[in-house]
């Protein structure tokens, strides 16, 4: 393969790694917001 096209598809490929991974993040630090709530005094109220 031309190695031009070779680099454009790894920084495309990096990029999209990066992405999924800031997403993750993102989705994993609202999960645990959550279940902080959940155990707050008013999280307990909300959910009884």
């Amino acid at each position: 393969m031309h190695p031009d096209i070779e680099y454009e598809l790894m920084k495309n490929n990096a990029s999209e790694l990066r992405r999924a991974a800031a997403e993750h993040r993102r989705v994993r630090e609202a999960q645990r917001h959550n279940k902080a709530e959940r155990r707050s005094v008013f999280g307990k109220r909300r959910s009884a």
